[in-house]
């Protein structure tokens, strides 16, 4: 079995479990306790937020832990946007996360913010003329993704930033997809709120963290007995917060581009080259075919349907997925595709093919010519 769903999940990293195992076992104290137990656990979780704060270089008052990329958004847009109450108005881009775009419907509904959404073009990138002119003196935060998770376009995040705080705004994004393929630092020096999930890159689920700038006020999500400096309460997830971090520094060395950046072009040329034949086209790459990270490659079916290739790919062999794992159930059309201008239609026949640095090229090669063989075989040849 191939498996090309890692913008969905990937495995543990031994590296990260051999380092996790005694947290879970023998060292497995309450950071907050006084005993000898307790302050192993605690050097544990300092060790853990400055390892952290070295890939983000930002301080480690930085760093909150959180249970993943989910909570880490929702802390950022709410945290901040109640937390600095400058002005009632958001702006996110079309095409944000559900966490994103749910947090910021939240304060719509519940605290009277005012919400403009920035379009994207066809190739799934952020307008950023368009972004520019919603900003207003009263825009209290704006969020922009750095990588989109269904079609992998890489977002202009140092131009948002400097549109946004020219203005007086925050800027919030949301890393999830980044870490792996971008400089995470360089992302974490233009924003002042960073989100980033362990389970992505290699680390737990259920785990990840937020980088958001200490000096600005954050009104926490979870009450009680002030963790995190008070950001976020609750007894800290020890392993988890040892494995995001260890998995993130992991993620940033083995960040030098090379042999996979190639992978993902092989991998989108062999598909289309397979099926655009004889002036019939049969699939189409979602997103813009160079900037965009190589990890994630998403095309659309016209003439197929996108669950009709999944299931015809997991028979020969090759598991990924129709597009974002994190709307679970959902029948709906990609909310991205649909921002990008595909219709209803053909956005129901897309499928996300997504991998690591550690994929090997006779995989991609495999799984290349298997979409391929897929999409052939649903048209009867």
């Amino acid at each position: 079995m191939i498996y090309l769903d890692a913008a969905a999940t990937t495995p543990v990293r031994q590296d990260v479990l051999d380092v996790i195992i005694p947290l879970l076992t023998s060292d497995y104290g309450n950071p907050s306790s006084a005993h000898s137990m307790g302050q192993t656990a605690k050097r544990a979780l300092d060790y853990a937020r400055a390892t952290a704060a070295d890939v983000l270089g930002v301080r480690t008052g930085d760093v909150v832990f959180t249970s993943g990329g989910t909570e880490s958004n929702n802390l950022a847009i709410k945290g901040l946007a109640l937390g600095n109450p400058r002005g009632r108005h958001l702006v996110r881009s079309a095409i944000e996360h559900p966490a994103v775009a749910e947090a910021c419907a939240y304060l719509v509904r519940h605290h009277g913010f005012e919400l403009d959404v920035a379009p994207v073009g066809s190739d799934g990138i952020l307008d950023i003329d368009a972004f520019t002119k919603l900003l207003r003196p009263d825009t209290t935060l704006v969020s922009v993704m750095a990588v989109n998770n269904e079609v992998g376009t890489i977002q202009p995040i140092a131009e948002v930033a400097a549109a946004a705080h020219a203005v007086g705004a925050l800027v919030h994004c949301d890393g999830v997809q980044a870490a792996g393929w971008l400089d995470m630092g360089q992302i974490a020096a233009h924003t002042d709120a960073l989100s980033i999930s362990g389970h992505k890159i290699g680390g737990l689920k259920g785990a990840g963290l937020l980088m958001v700038r200490g000096k600005l006020a954050l009104e926490p999500l979870v009450h009680g007995g002030g963790q995190e400096r008070e950001r976020r309460s609750g007894t800290e997830n020890v392993a988890g917060a040892v494995a995001t971090a260890t998995a993130l520094s992991l993620a940033a060395a083995a960040n030098t581009g090379g042999i996979a950046d190639g992978y993902g072009r092989h991998f989108i040329d062999t598909v289309l080259k397979g099926l655009n034949t004889g002036g019939r086209i049969r699939a189409r790459l979602t997103g813009d075919p160079t900037r965009r990270v190589p990890g994630i490659v998403s095309f659309v079916f016209p003439e197929t349907g996108g669950e009709t290739v999944l299931l015809e790919l997991e028979r020969r062999g090759v598991v990924c997925s129709s597009g974002s794992a994190c709307a679970a159930g959902s029948t709906d059309a990609s909310t991205v595709l649909l921002a990008m201008g595909y219709d209803e239609e053909v956005a129901h026949t897309a499928v996300r093919l997504s991998f690591t640095r550690n994929v090997k090229e006779a995989e991609i090669a495999t799984a290349a010519r298997a979409v391929v063989a897929a999409v052939k075989a649903i048209a009867g040849e």
